[in-house]
């Protein structure tokens, strides 16, 4: 990545790339947190001498539980104090990348897509955010899309060929008209477009993808060559969703396959990784890996984005942000980190969906401390970080693997194609450091928040990126139900993680430092807060009823 661009030194001091700027109020804060921190010892102080002197059973109950519930609160809110201590906004200049490196240098990108299920993420979804991010304005033969489909769905494959097919035609469409959202439902839907041949063809196109999902078969006239007929043949009687054979199909190629301006596209690659049910698949994590060996072998890009399949790209020169950070960076910088923004969320925003501290406030102040965390979505990373601390590099398995080998052959090489199916294969991590000191990390059920935190503890860095315009925008649940499941799960990988050997209190205090240490606290901890939540909802009530006063009054000593 840096041979092309990293000799640029006067460049960049001449065209920089991007700039920080410390938040002058962090002072006042730290003032005001002195003063709050008294004014939680003396409630505490309050709840304690009220336990003391409890004089009925019911009030003893009452003091216990507010105790409880305040230290909780309290121990919450003194971790949230790490993200205040030295918030830094990063501004960008990506007009400037190209004066400082040329377009034919710029560092090749991976990009992975990741799906579960074709009828909770339906196809047309992903065949969305494939074509939004394949029209990026970025070299054409330096872009990979991988879509990893980890419900082994054929639906999902035949949307991508689809897609491919039209991209042929959105992609010079989306160049000569200067288009900014380019994903083709999102411009239609807030577009009247003025070329209705373009969006007939979507419109087409989307038909073919929804009928064949709705039939729960693709038929024959849809397979339109001889090479989509045999992809399709490996979905047999056998072939289940919890056991099936790996399958990587290439649908299209970049250097080989083109546009209908005869501009390169770039690759799109399709990939189930194998599955039995008496090997452990590791859910996403498993999936993200699956994609880091195989594109390994494939292409191999120093940089990497990983994206959900509802997140689409907002924003074509995304990219450019990125390298406004990779391309003047320290050899211990790891990713870029860009925030969730969402579609289709309700005015009032009822259920809480924007999580705008998680995803706007907080991060900015892990700016000053060495980064934010990896938020599983619209995250770019260097390549090389996955395989050990900046300083200690771990050999994988194989040379293909190596972050720093370079893919000579084509991908549709049989050689090539043999070698992915095999890093694919259900027990190719077996006995392999896979998962603990290599690629994404197990352990917890929230993967991401999991692999940020053991990635800064090995002394990486990462920055957050927040543009004006929204580079990604994604979709949030917002039913109740949905919001529920989905906060299960975080609260319960969130314990795993708090309750374990790795637990920022001890483990992370140890690597990152107390204040970095205490801003991954603050997540590993906040299943806790639904504690004083029901307290709160329920005691002061109970307390009333029982003239019992659940704070000091004002003439108190």
């Amino acid at each position: 990545m840096e041979q092309g661009c990293r000799k640029m030194g006067t460049s960049t001091r001449k065209f920089p790339l991007h700039s920080s700027k410390r938040l002058r109020r962090r002072f006042l804060n730290r003032a005001f947190a002195v003063v709050y921190f008294f004014a939680i010892v003396a409630l505490l102080y309050h709840h304690a001498e009220s336990l003391l002197y409890s004089p009925t059973y019911g009030a003893f109950f009452i003091s216990t539980s507010l105790l409880l519930s305040d230290i909780i609160l309290g121990f919450m809110w003194l971790n949230s104090q790490a993200f205040r201590m030295n918030p830094i906004i990063e501004n960008i200049f990506p007009e400037n990348i190209e004066k400082v490196c040329d377009r034919k240098n710029f560092p090749a990108l991976d990009i992975f897509i990741c799906t579960a299920d074709p009828y909770k993420e339906p196809p047309m979804t992903v065949a969305n955010t494939a074509l939004s991010v394949m029209a990026y304005d970025y070299p054409a033969e330096k872009l990979s899309a991988y879509v990893s489909d980890d419900g082994g769905s054929e639906f999902t494959l035949f949307a991508l060929m689809e897609a491919a097919k039209f991209g042929n035609y959105w992609l010079p469409f989306c160049r000569e008209n200067k288009v900014m959202n380019r994903c083709p439902e999102a411009y239609f839907r807030s577009n009247s477009c003025s070329n209705s041949e373009i969006k007939t063809m979507y419109e087409s196109m989307k038909r073919r993808v929804e009928s064949v999902v709705e039939k729960g078969k693709i038929i024959d006239e849809y397979k339109t060559s001889e090479e989509e007929a045999e992809a399709f043949g490996k979905w047999n009687q056998g072939f289940t969703r919890q056991d099936h054979p790996t399958v990587i199909q290439v649908v299209s190629q970049a250097g080989n396959d083109t546009d209908i301006r005869g501009h390169s596209i770039p690759n799109l690659v399709y990939v189930s990784r194998e599955k039995c049910r008496t090997s452990e698949h590791h859910y996403k994590g498993g999936a993200l890996n699956a994609l880091l060996r195989v594109s390994a072998v494939m292409t191999n890009a120093p940089i990497i984005l990983t994206l959900d399949c509802d997140m689409i790209s907002n924003d074509p020169s995304t990219p450019h942000q990125m390298l406004c950070h990779f391309l003047d960076s320290s050899p211990k910088f790891g990713f870029v980190q860009f925030p969730q923004r969402f579609n289709g969320l309700n005015k009032a925003d009822i259920y809480a969906s924007e999580f705008r501290r998680m995803f706007y406030i907080n991060p900015v102040g892990m700016n000053g401390l060495s980064g934010p965390d990896y938020f599983g979505t619209g995250t770019f990373f260097r390549r090389r970080i996955f395989y050990g601390a900046p300083s200690s590099f771990i050999e994988p398995e194989i040379v293909e693997l190596n972050p720093d080998n370079f893919v000579e052959r084509s991908i549709k090489n049989q050689s090539i194609l043999e070698l992915a199916h095999h890093v694919a294969g259900c027990n190719y991590e077996n006995q392999t450091n896979w998962g603990s000191k290599i690629g994404f990390r197990y352990g917890s059920l929230v993967e991401d928040y999991y692999t940020g935190y053991r990635l800064h503890c090995e002394g990486w860095k990462s920055v957050y990126c927040n543009p004006e315009r929204a580079s990604f925008l994604c979709e949030m649940p917002i039913s109740l139900n949905d919001s529920l499941n989905q906060t299960k799960r975080w609260a319960l990988g969130l314990l795993e993680v708090s309750l374990s050997k790795h637990s920022p209190l001890v483990f992370g205090v140890r690597f990152l430092g107390p204040l970095k240490a205490h801003c991954y606290a603050y997540y590993a901890f906040g299943p806790l807060l639904s504690f004083p939540v029901a307290v709160y909802a329920c005691v002061p009530q109970i307390a009333l009823l029982n003239d019992f006063f659940v704070f000091p009054k004002v003439r108190n000593k």
